[in-house]
């Protein structure tokens, strides 16, 4: 666990507001893709028949699938970003329906990962897929708009061993079914029936898009998403009326690349909301008519549109209430298969606890339970975004393991557990107008608080980075592989992560083995001194390892956060302690106890029966954390608390031996 915390940076310019969250978050089902998505199948069917029945002229039935499939785009494009829904499988199912339409060459998943490249590397020459229409001499664009398809088949080509066999081989499945199609039309005597079906149309619409969506929004932009994300592509305004609805809202494709996860038809509210924060940023604001405007021409030039609108306050996550680690009991909301031998526990947590359960992220919840007549005490990590509103933790099955096997086999929705209120400082303070780079190192079931607090971080900082390496054997062991499959697609600019195998003979070698420091800083390919803040969690090896490598690099100890699955073993020879005399204040009580020679603070309070917070006996989750306001003590291992802490008086009484005759500690604190 953490030790120090960094330095406060210099605060920013006085007249800079932080950019606060955009106000549109993802639905559960998003009905307006319903609606465009139906009404496209629809039309597209309706042309297909009037093709078959000749019932309308050529040129109708082609602008009529054209249509179709320029809106199915717009399906497949949200999809790709899970904005379509909060649930993971509702974004799979509409995006391979729609990229069947749009261009059955690649899957789905492999438009998905071609797209945030794009996203993440927005005109970086041909690190840029895109770039191949946006950065095209103008007298070539006639022929690279329908070409658009090309470089994503290229693009994907050069990447074919990052992807995951089964994306590769349903690329595969449908390049050899989009082959067989076209040949079997043409040996049967129906190609032109097909081309007027398909083919031409199809051709057509990536005309418009290519033009629309590409071309439009990135092209004379020099900038590149990680030199500056707010003129790496551009906002057109005026003749929204028409514009609006008929680029389906790519007019503000501005506001698209700064939050991505919000549904298309909510851009224009988002700018609207936080329209004053982006303009203090310099975006790229074109005219319809191209006419660059700088922040100071759009506002005259909204002057004579309209008032600019409220900006919305920014979200921070809370802290808990409690004054010390307190116990409730919480029902379980859901268990969630995570792999084969992982869980996701989401608790119910009462209104009435709501302040209580409040949590900052990278923080953890201790965990008590009667199994088989035994009451089993057992710390895990909260996963969720601290501004969710919500309460998760991840279980790893452990051979032996009393309660990991109880949660990854037993239990169920509705069953109640004892949850102590959360504790630790792993994670540190945000700042909405930071700037940072952010590195995290993760290994199996330790991705759990990293999960938090990526995702807080690239809720709260949104011009922040960050990058993650996370070691499994296989990808089927690696926990919230969705969740961080979709959190690369909706911070496709800022967030990086490296999938690191030890088993797996097919995953790309420079990303196989274990995770050390030669590989982080091969893969990372910058100073290590100019990360602000690094992650470790993990076991003890590799964390302990990583953090000494980084130090023996120069990289400033306060910079370097860590949680350890457990603390290493405890002292044995403690005779050298001297008995004392112990007052203990917890829940606003005193208690004073006799504490013999080697015991510790907490060793002593609960031998005597004093219900003090505790989990995991070995300094590394942070749960017995209390102030000495008398005396002094010397703890044994320390990986909870930080310098800040421990020079305001903070110990962790599970590993504090008094070196004074009397002593007080307050739990309070």
């Amino acid at each position: 666990m953490s030790t120090t915390t960094r330095a406060p940076q210099p605060p920013a310019a006085a007249s800079q507001h932080a950019l606060p969250d955009p106000g549109e978050h993802v639905p559960a089902l998003s009905w307006p893709i319903v609606g465009i998505g139906t009404f496209a199948l629809t039309l597209f069917g309706l042309s297909t028949w009037a093709a078959l029945t000749d019932t309308l002229p050529a040129i109708a039935t082609i602008a009529a699938s054209s249509a179709a499939i320029f809106v199915l785009f717009t399906v497949l494009h949200d999809a790709s970003h899970y904005s379509i829904s909060s649930h993971r499988w509702v974004n799979v199912a509409f995006g391979r329906v729609a990229m069947f339409f749009v261009s059955p060459l690649i899957s789905f998943r492999s438009f998905a990962f071609i797209h945030i490249e794009h996203h993440r590397n927005t005109n970086d020459g041909e690190s840029d897929p895109d770039h191949f229409v946006s950065a095209s001499p103008w007298w070539q664009l006639p022929i690279r708009f329908p070409a658009m398809d090309l470089p994503y088949i290229s693009f994907l080509v050069r990447n074919l061993r990052r992807r995951p066999r089964a994306e590769v081989l349903e690329t595969a499945a449908l390049m050899t079914l989009s082959v067989t199609v076209i040949a079997s039309a043409a040996f049967a005597g129906h190609l032109w029936t097909l081309a007027l079906i398909y083919l031409i149309p199809e051709r057509v619409a990536m005309f418009v898009l290519a033009w629309w969506f590409d071309w439009l929004p990135h092209h004379d932009l020099d900038d590149t998403q990680r030199e500056n994300r707010y003129r790496a592509t551009r906002n057109r305004v005026g003749s929204e009326w028409i514009l609006t609805p008929l680029l389906l809202s790519q007019n503000y494709h501005l506001v698209h690349h700064l939050h991505p996860s919000i549904p298309f038809y909510r851009y224009v509210a988002a700018w609207r909301r936080n329209e004053a924060a982006y303009l203090e940023r310099d975006p790229a604001i074109s005219t319809v008519f191209g006419q660059h405007l700088d922040a100071t021409q759009y506002q005259e030039w909204k002057r004579l549109n309209g008032a600019l609108a409220a900006l919305l306050p920014v979200r921070m996550p809370r802290s808990s209430a409690a004054r010390h680690a307190s116990t409730h009991p919480i029902p379980v909301k859901s268990v969630e298969r995570l792999t084969p031998d992982s869980v996701k526990v989401t608790f119910d947590v009462p209104d009435h606890l709501s302040d209580q359960f409040a949590f900052q992220a990278g923080q953890h919840l201790t965990v008590q339970h009667r199994i088989g007549g035994k009451e089993v005490r057992r710390n895990y990590s909260i996963c969720t975004s601290a501004t969710s509103g919500e309460l998760a933790i991840g279980v790893r099955h452990i051979t032996g393991g009393m309660f990991s096997t109880f949660a990854v086999e037993t239990l169920r929705a509705g069953d109640v557990l004892e949850l102590m209120t959360p504790t630790g400082s792993f994670g540190a303070p945000l700042d909405p107008l930071a700037r940072r780079d952010y590195v995290a190192v993760a290994a199996g079931s330790g991705i759990t608080p990293i999960l938090s607090i990526v995702r807080t971080t690239m809720e709260i900082e949104t011009e922040s980075r960050f990058t993650l390496f996370y070691g499994n054997r296989t990808a089927e062991s690696a926990m919230f592989a969705a969740e961080l499959d979709e959190l690369e697609s909706r911070y496709a600019d800022r967030l990086r992560i490296f999938h690191i195998r030890s088993a797996e003979a097919h995953h790309p070698a420079s990303l196989r083995g274990r995770i050390d420091l030669a590989m982080v800083q091969r893969l990372l390919a910058t100073d290590l001194t100019s990360i602000d803040r690094w992650y470790l969690c993990g076991p003890s090896d590799l964390v302990t390892t990583m953090r000494d490598d980084l130090t023996s690099e120069a990289v400033p100890t306060e910079q370097i956060h860590l949680e350890l699955f457990r603390g290493t073993k405890r002292l044995t020879h403690v005779d050298a302690f001297p008995a004392s005399e112990v007052t203990i204040t917890l829940s606003g009580a005193n208690h004073t106890v006799q504490l013999a020679p080697g015991e510790t603070v907490l060793e002593s309070a609960l031998k005597n029966d004093i219900d003090a917070p505790y989990a995991c006996l070995g300094g590394a989750c942070g749960t017995c954390k209390a102030r000495v306001t008398t005396g002094a003590v010397s703890m044994e291992q320390n990986f909870a608390l930080q310098t800040a802490e421990t020079e305001a008086g903070f110990i962790l009484t599970c590993q504090s031996h008094p070196t004074t005759p009397t002593v007080a500690v307050d739990y309070d604190s």
